[in-house]
């Protein structure tokens, strides 16, 4: 028992890591918001099998949550967890979902248990060709009150996968080269954390509308070149009603080299607004010229919504659900118009990339709202999800 201006005592504490007076109980900030959190997305080069992962601790509310799931073109299975974050407050998981942190800064496991929710379990290792790498921090100030809405900082890491993949009784085995995947790391104040406070005035998300032109593309990508070296890309544009850059070409011993401009020329499936290729055009602070070319693998990719990335059949991440809660669903067309609506454009596609002779994979996330008869988008097409 402790004091009561003292957290409570963990094994972390052990450790000689303390950055607050405090113990690891306690987060700087007292904002229900507070959210640290890891997110994997792999999969097969082909794009025929992708698995995604997410695991949100939010220390103010007491709870740990998290999703894994598999989409198969345009299948997509989801099993969800939360619980209390006291039971078990160093464990990296809720019931069958675990994380592992196998080499620090290198390698991380992401499992899926066999499970009673839905017929689909893995158990992948994901080891960098790179180091991880910060993107800038993600700072948004609320206009109308002033309160800092988002505070976050994130690194992320690219690199090849090892281990299992189990749909429906088959089980795939996975290598390195015939699967790739990224995940990150990040914590801070996050917005759409639990439910919506009804007290407040309107926000500015609230007040976007489909007419409004935005723009949003987080794409880490890692290349190899002829000679067997890595790089990276990571470009990170939410233009319009979001606001907020952060792009960099990294290299495997640590240099960052800073993007002075990154615009996206993108083509898009007119109906479902879903990432078809397209060319992301970089220009350097020398004010170098470099084009990335895009192209999606397949009909895959992990649409977030199911992973409570907004609000899905009234959930939303970091709500208090009691000691354990497990559920999920099952979808057999992610495109089709009954589902579409409700699953938005949000997902993580997994793209090939090229740059000259240096090729690779990355994941792209994209959102796009407004017209834009460019591109062939129009108001028909705005299937749309707030990010």
């Amino acid at each position: 028992m402790a004091p009561r201006d003292i957290g409570a005592l963990h094994g972390a504490d052990e450790f000689l890591t303390h950055q607050i007076v405090d113990t690891f109980a306690t987060v700087s900030e007292s904002d229900l918001s507070w959210t640290e959190k890891v997110w994997g997305s792999l999969a097969s080069v082909d794009g025929s099998l992708q698995v995604d992962f997410g695991l949100g601790k939010y220390q103010n509310r007491g709870v740990l949550d998290a999703f894994a799931g598999v989409s198969r073109g345009r299948e997509q299975w989801t099993v969800r967890g939360s619980r209390e974050l006291r039971t078990a407050p160093e464990e990296t998981g809720v019931g069958p979902i675990r994380y592992e942190i196998v080499e620090p800064l290198k390698k991380v496991r992401f499992r899926l248990e066999e499970n009673d929710v839905q017929p689909i379990s893995f158990d992948l290792v994901l080891t960098g060709v790179t180091q991880p790498f910060f993107e800038d921090r993600n700072l948004v100030r609320n206009r109308r009150t002033g309160r800092i809405d988002v505070n976050v900082v994130r690194y992320h890491q690219g690199g090849w996968v090892s281990g299992t993949v189990t749909v429906e009784g088959t089980t795939h085995q996975v290598a390195p080269q015939s699967w790739f995947g990224f995940r990150d790391h990040s914590w801070g104040i996050r917005q759409s954390v639990g439910a919506p406070v009804t007290d407040l005035g309107p926000t500015r998300e609230a007040r976007s509308h489909a007419s409004v032109r935005g723009e949003m593309k987080w794409t880490p990508a890692f290349f190899r070149r002829p000679d067997g070296t890595y790089y990276e890309t990571a470009v990170f544009l939410a233009q319009g009603v979001w606001g907020y850059t952060s792009a960099y070409i990294n290299e495997a011993d640590g240099r960052q080299h800073a993007v002075r401009h990154a615009e996206p020329r993108i083509r898009y499936d007119t109906r479902t607004r879903f990432v078809k290729g397209g060319e992301l055009l970089l220009t350097m602070e020398s004010g170098e010229k470099r084009v990335i070319e895009v192209e999606a693998l397949g009909e895959s990719g992990f649409f977030l919504k199911t992973g409570l990335y907004g609000s899905w059949k009234g959930q939303i991440h970091g709500s208090w659900k009691g000691e354990l809660h497990l559920d999920g669903e099952y979808i057999p067309d992610c495109w089709a118009e009954e589902y579409l609506r409700q699953l938005g454009q949000f997902r993580d596609t997994p793209v090939r990339v090229r740059e000259g002779d240096a090729v690779g994979y990355g994941i792209m996330e994209s959102i796009i709202s407004g017209e834009w008869p460019e591109l062939g988008l129009t108001a028909e097409s705005d299937y749309r999800v707030s990010y």
